[in-house]
């Protein structure tokens, strides 16, 4: 086992958060009727993706139905088919689809994580529950760090959380800290010295990308179109070294 599949295996038995742990079990326990004789994972939901990623993707957290379900972030969810789609089509992912944790998807040099494991009520953690959550996202970047270039961040909620967090884990984060916005590229250095002037631009920094986050509410509206997700990844994948 690496180290990144260790750390999976610790994420998906964390308690830390007793409003998240009775959610998410209560509705592992009573199920939406569409899914009555499946199976609910029911727990913290690990990241998925290799662990020599270039580009990682962080959302918001797991839906309830969807990665609360499947145990596989993105899966089995709207918001999720929207996202495997603009994968795909960038020549991210081996296919369109994702809807279990055995369907045979691969992610192309791309992981998919986020700032908060657990399936909240009504899609909506708590700023401290973030804040509890925070070392797992820690831990993962600086696993992360010899090979990610690029990281997406889904929404304003995974930005305020991917920030403070990228700076625990060795990179040196623009202050005033750079606002959220869909299409915002920001270049980081690490704190270290490596990197240039840019971030982005030398051969240990990174560069950080802003979205609207793929929830059904923006993309049912027209605020995030399929366009507009797939322009940011695949500017993101040429920033990491991906894609076509």
């Amino acid at each position: 086992m690496d180290a990144l599949d260790d750390l999976d295996l610790r994420v998906s038995g964390c308690r830390a958060c007793p409003r998240l742990v009775d959610w998410r079990e209560e509705v592992a326990r009573t199920k939406r009727a569409a899914f009555a004789g499946q199976t609910y994972w029911g727990r913290p939901v690990p990241g998925f993706g290799p662990p020599d990623a270039r580009l990682l993707i962080i959302g918001l957290a797991p839906a309830a139905h969807g990665g609360n379900r499947t145990g596989r972030m993105f899966t089995g969810d709207r918001s999720g088919d929207v996202l495997y789609q603009a994968l795909y089509d960038v020549g991210l992912a081996s296919q369109p689809t994702s809807v279990a944790m055995d369907d045979g998807l691969e992610l192309y040099g791309v992981r998919i994580t986020a700032p908060v494991h657990c399936a909240p009520p009504d899609n909506k953690p708590t700023p401290g529950e973030r804040e509890t959550c925070r070392p797992w996202l820690v831990q993962e970047l600086r696993l992360l760090r010899p090979t990610v270039r690029a990281v997406v961040v889904l929404g304003a909620f995974g930005w305020q959380a991917t920030l403070p967090a990228l700076a625990e884990a060795g990179w040196r984060v623009p202050r005033p800290r750079p606002a959220f916005g869909h299409g915002v590229r920001i270049g980081i250095d690490r704190s270290d010295g490596g990197g240039g002037s840019d971030g982005g631009g030398g051969p240990d920094g990174l560069d950080l990308f802003g979205c609207f986050h793929v929830s059904q509410r923006n993309t049912f509206t027209g605020k995030l179109t399929p366009a507009m997700l797939r322009e940011v990844l695949s500017a993101a994948a040429r920033a990491a070294g991906l894609g076509k």
